[in-house]
């Protein structure tokens, strides 16, 4: 991952577009258009196979940015991660929504959208809070450690979770559940 002055300066610039666009500015919702669109429809894009309704996606995307710019935590991930993850989710949905015969590839095609970047995991380790998250998730039993990892650093599905694990969705809802609800607890510690 380069971490020159340029990473950093784009990074700090997405940054604050995105508070301006918290506060209402349309002019600023322009630059966070102009520096991810293309990132953002290749996401979009990779996941539907149609470029049509990948642009709708899009679309949607930055609607959703407008009206929940202010729920960015640059403390939490880095803008374009954020970012990414609306437009990954969105595609999904609409992936769903198409039903079986919508989009030429499945759901699966979205394990397969990344940023270049470390995953949200490996960006976490680098702090003093990322090991003791680590040191709680060691702690978990081994099902409920790798669901959770999977699911809230890897971007998996419950439902891919499940088939994964050849268990019922709502039991891998409970393993989830069950593990946070012990992670939570040795946080708060």
């Amino acid at each position: 991952m380069s971490t020159g002055p340029t990473s950093v300066q784009a990074r700090r610039r997405l940054t604050d577009a995105l508070a301006e666009v918290a506060g209402g500015d349309r002019a600023a919702l322009r630059t966070v258009y102009d520096l991810t669109s293309a990132k953002l429809f290749g996401v979009t894009l990779r996941i539907l196979h149609d470029e049509a309704e990948a642009e709708d996606v899009l679309q949607d995307v930055y609607l959703t940015i407008w009206r929940r710019a202010e729920s960015f935590d640059p403390e939490r991930s880095s803008p374009i991660t954020w970012l990414c993850t609306i437009a990954r989710n969105r595609a999904i949905d609409r992936l769903r929504a198409l039903g079986p015969h919508g989009g030429q590839a499945g759901i699966e095609g979205a394990e397969d959208v990344a940023d270049d970047r470390p995953d949200a995991l490996e960006t976490l380790e680098t702090s003093d809070e990322a090991r003791r998250l680590s040191a709680c998730l060691d702690a978990l039993e081994p099902r409920a450690r790798e669901a959770i990892r999977s699911a809230f650093f890897g971007g998996r599905t419950y439902e891919d979770l499940a088939r994964a694990a050849d268990m019922p969705l709502g039991t891998m809802k409970s393993v989830i559940r069950r593990g946070l609800m012990r992670l939570k607890g040795c946080l708060e510690t």
